[in-house]
């Protein structure tokens, strides 16, 4: 049976989505070890903590509901500053790459490097005086803080695709929105799997700040061990934020083996 029209031309986007296979960063060793390491760490300060004798401002501070409140707080800070990462970033990194919008990549990316270059705690200070403190502060400060690696993967990933695998789609017939949906973004995802995952650990580790800022989460529980100087109240704050990181990295990583194109997958 003989070929129809572009098949041929077809072949060259089919078989580099085949052949270009991705090392797999995530092992299945991690996906093991990560939780087992995490419940051993919760259980080992569970143990500790509860077979030592606190005194009144401990007992205070690592009560049962004020440990909940505050590790929730913080998955809820966590949660919507990605949300709002992922709606910013990775829309504009698609439009940054596309026709005369290009020329304006370097400002949207130095802009998006303010975030970054300002230490975290410097830039929640300076947003006070902008918002005052609180929940809001903490949260603005985080977007801006997790913006750059999801917006410099995203165009990364869509500019180190080959030229060539682009114009044998549109050869084919395909609109620019199947160009992007159908070949460019399906290769991109990878680097940009990976920014996400950046952000998701570096919005945990910036969310412990926001307890200096009234902004909720275990940086309340660090910010009190640090004030009235109970030790045992900082690392309970700080245990918990390390083992939060570690499971959100953890759940990053089944999100990218599930979401990653078969074919760009090591085999």
């Amino acid at each position: 049976m003989t070929a129809g029209p572009g098949t041929e031309e077809a072949q060259p986007v089919t078989s580099a989505l085949q052949s270009a296979p991705m090392p797999r960063k995530v092992t299945a060793k991690k996906l093991i070890v990560t939780p087992i390491v995490i419940v051993l760490a919760l259980i080992g300060t569970y143990v500790w903590i509860s077979n030592v004798s606190l005194d009144p401002i401990e007992k205070n501070s690592l009560s049962g509901a004020l440990v909940r409140q505050a590790l929730w707080q913080h998955i809820r800070l966590t949660a919507y500053s990605t949300f709002f990462v992922l709606v910013i970033a990775i829309p504009l990194g698609i439009a940054l790459t596309r026709g005369g919008v290009r020329k304006a990549s370097p400002v949207a990316t130095a802009i998006a490097n303010l975030g970054q270059s300002i230490p975290s705690i410097g830039l929640l200070a300076l947003l006070t005086f902008w918002l005052g403190i609180g929940p809001r502060t903490a949260l603005v400060g985080m977007v801006a803080y997790a913006v750059l690696p999801v917006l410099s993967n995203t165009m990364s990933g869509l500019r180190g695709i080959d030229p060539q695998l682009v114009d044998a789609a549109r050869g084919i017939g395909m609109s620019g929105f199947g160009v992007l949906t159908k070949v460019e973004l399906p290769l991109a995802v990878p680097l940009i799997l990976a920014g996400v995952r950046n952000a998701l650990v570096l919005n945990v580790g910036t969310g412990t700040l926001a307890g200096f800022v009234s902004g909720g989460g275990l940086g309340t529980l660090i910010t009190n061990g640090i004030v009235t100087q109970r030790t045992r109240v900082l690392i309970v704050g700080s245990v918990l934020a390390v083992a939060l990181a570690l499971f959100v990295d953890w759940l990053a990583s089944l999100a990218e083996l599930q979401l990653t194109p078969r074919g760009l997958e090591e085999s």
